[in-house]
């Protein structure tokens, strides 16, 4: 049997540490202490979501493919059991639970204020006991097939997909992650066996628990609860996407009363491919430069009066094999929106950065992610999501610590570049669409 190794990393600049473990059972457990803290929040997550449809165990010779979709509705269905519902059972204990499925990984977590080693047990207990049956599998059907109906009259959800299905060819990452009301209908018990003991293996998965914790109940609990299974490793397989863009813009009519947009610049990555920390860090600063209410041109599209305050936003969008980053919001005028951020980068791709415009971005970010770690939720996901990637919390940190504007420089040439973009519009209906 393995033994359980437990190492602690430090942050000299953020003032802070927690524990990394592998445990005997090949779970790596993540426990970030917070002195003063009343409550506690869990993670549970694993290395799977809705763009793993193709895939080659290690332990076998041919890659399988399953139905779009399937990674959200075992995420559904692990809440059910023989005995309950996992929600009932927290409910007992106060605990407040949840769990979301993304494009690459399906997380299950719960916060407290009490009774830490129950919920822990239950948190454990339900994510490793699938239970399926024709029956069961069959009402979920009807009822993940409702919520992708609602979804495909969401306005911000259809402007993002509609972005993606116009950015991707091949790629999975352009189809929505529950789905389609004819790729559920194909699920069946033992393909959500076969997912389910491929991905939700110990190795593939991280437990992150931060706030008022110690690292011994943790151990405790995980020592009783974490079922030993043999590591599989899993290889993603993605058809190689084609440099370029599909479609440069997208519309739709749904009922808003503002139109929604989303402007994105695809990146060219190979299949499995995912960026680095630096990038990571370097797009966050070069967003900061672009859109916070301090940037030229948040205040430039504020006083024209084509954004509102609270909307615009920017974002580095990343996973297995796919990246682009996006800018949406509401705006009156979508394509003259779109041509000022156009506008914005090139000026910055000409002129470079001002040095005082990269130390005011850099001291924002790094000061968001210092106080981000006064929140336990904030900290609970962020362990999870660098780990999940391949990646860790402080070090990150150190990469921001250490940017250049010349880093900050070679992220905008690389992965922002003309031709390269699509514009996404909602438009609100007309009367005689209403």
């Amino acid at each position: 049997m393995k033994k359980t190794e437990i190492r602690t990393i430090e942050s000299r600049v953020a003032g802070d540490s927690y524990y990394e473990i592998r445990h005997r059972s090949g779970l790596k457990i993540l426990v970030y202490p917070k002195e003063g803290f009343r409550s506690t929040y869990a993670v549970f997550g694993t290395r799977y979501g809705s763009i793993d449809q193709t895939f080659l165990r290690s332990d076998e010779t041919e890659p399988q493919t399953v139905p779009a979709g399937i990674a959200h509705y075992l995420e559904h269905k692990l809440f059910e059991s023989e005995e309950g519902d996992a929600f009932a059972r927290f409910a007992k204990t106060g605990a407040s639970a949840n769990a979301y499925t993304s494009f690459d990984s399906t997380c299950y977590l719960f916060s407290c204020t009490d009774q830490l080693k129950e919920n822990l047990e239950i948190l454990l207990d339900f994510v490793q006991s699938p239970y399926f049956t024709e029956q069961t599998v069959q009402k979920e059907q009807g009822i993940i097939g409702q919520e992708i109906r609602m979804y495909e009259d969401d306005p911000q959800w259809r402007v993002l997909f509609n972005l993606l299905g116009a950015m991707y060819r091949y790629h999975p990452v352009k189809e929505d992650i529950a789905g389609s009301v004819e790729s559920i209908a194909r699920i069946t018990p033992e393909m959500l066996y076969r997912c389910y003991h491929t991905f939700y293996n110990l190795h593939n998965m991280v437990l992150a628990v931060a706030g008022r914790v110690d690292v011994d109940t943790v151990l405790e609990v995980c020592d009783r609860c974490c079922r030993e299974n043999g590591e599989v490793s899993v290889r993603r397989i993605f058809r190689e996407e084609p440099a370029g863009v599909q479609s440069h813009y997208v519309e739709q009519s749904l009922p808003v009363a503002l139109p929604l947009f989303e402007l994105g610049f695809k990146e060219d990555m190979k299949p499995s491919a995912q960026s680095d920390m630096k990038t990571e860090a370097a797009m966050e600063v070069l967003l900061e430069l672009l859109t916070s209410d301090a940037s030229p041109l948040f205040r430039r599209l504020l006083d024209e009066g084509l954004i509102n305050e609270s909307s615009f936003s920017g974002e580095r969008f990343e996973g297995s094999g796919f990246a682009s980053v996006l800018f949406s919001g509401e705006s009156t005028d979508p394509r003259r929106t779109a041509a000022e951020i156009l506008e914005e980068v090139e000026k910055l791709r000409r002129d470079g950065i001002a040095p005082e415009d990269f130390q005011r971005a850099k001291k924002a970010v790094y000061g968001r992610n210092i106080s981000g770690l006064n929140s336990a939720e904030g900290i609970a996901n962020g362990l999870v999501a660098m780990a999940l990637s391949g990646r860790e919390l402080f070090a990150y940190m150190d990469e921001l610590s250490a940017l250049t504007p010349e880093d900050v420089t070679q992220c905008l040439q690389r992965c922002m570049n003309k031709n390269q973009e699509v514009l996404s519009v909602i438009w609100p209906m007309g009367p005689s669409q209403a």
